[in-house]
């Protein structure tokens, strides 16, 4: 699975095979330990503020309650539209909400367009008025949540400074309601590590 356009697949084999392990336990005792050599940006993963700032908390610091069973809101990108504005959040209660963009973009995935670069995304603007609305996470069913074409990348810029967790590579969005169901999208606790994979779900209520 390559995620990133550019970013080496991660290789996933045994530390310890079940034939081995025969010769450790009692006969008709066996074990498998598996091993993984990746890069954090691997699948659907989450992005800590220590991804864009030194200084910011890493998946340490992170608060379970950003990212573990949190209220959603799903926002559809306008048809024809090729990234969120922020006129499309007015209006809408968010406070400590998962806010998850649906772009369809995901239909792509394992070809070679998804990562091609012309993804959706969301505006600087947008970004702003998600700080402003003060929600818990972001996530989006794209290849990233800034345009690739952007080298200030605004919106990771933004939300990461407020604190705000972003999930991307999400799928299957378009099984979600526009409200009225859960979040979760929780990465392990590791010391100094900034972006890691999670298994994201979601609980319609």
């Amino acid at each position: 699975m390559v995620t990133v356009p550019g970013l080496p697949a991660p290789l996933i084999d045994e530390y310890l095979t079940r034939a081995a392990s025969r010769e450790r336990y009692a006969p008709g005792t066996e074990f498998s330990i598996g091993r993984i050599t990746m890069v954090a940006n691997t699948g659907t993963y989450l992005d800590t503020p220590y991804h864009r700032y030194a200084d910011g908390h890493d998946l340490a610091g992170l608060a379970l309650e950003r990212v573990v069973d949190v209220d959603g809101r799903v926002v559809d990108l306008p048809t024809g539209a090729t990234s969120f504005a922020a006129h499309l959040f007015e209006g809408l209660d968010l406070h400590g909400r998962a806010v998850l963009l649906r772009t369809g973009w995901d239909k792509h995935w394992g070809t070679d367009t998804y990562g091609n670069g012309q993804h959706p995304f969301l505006e600087r603007d947008a970004a702003m008025a998600l700080v402003a609305a003060n929600v818990g996470v972001v996530g989006i069913d794209g290849q990233n949540i800034d345009s690739t074409a952007d080298p200030a990348r605004p919106a990771h810029s933004l939300l990461l400074a407020a604190g705000v967790p972003i999930v991307e590579h999400l799928t299957g969005l378009e099984q979600l309601p526009f409200d009225g169901f859960r979040f979760t999208a929780a990465p392990p606790r590791v010391v100094g590590m900034a972006t890691w994979p999670v298994r994201a779900y979601a609980v319609i209520e």
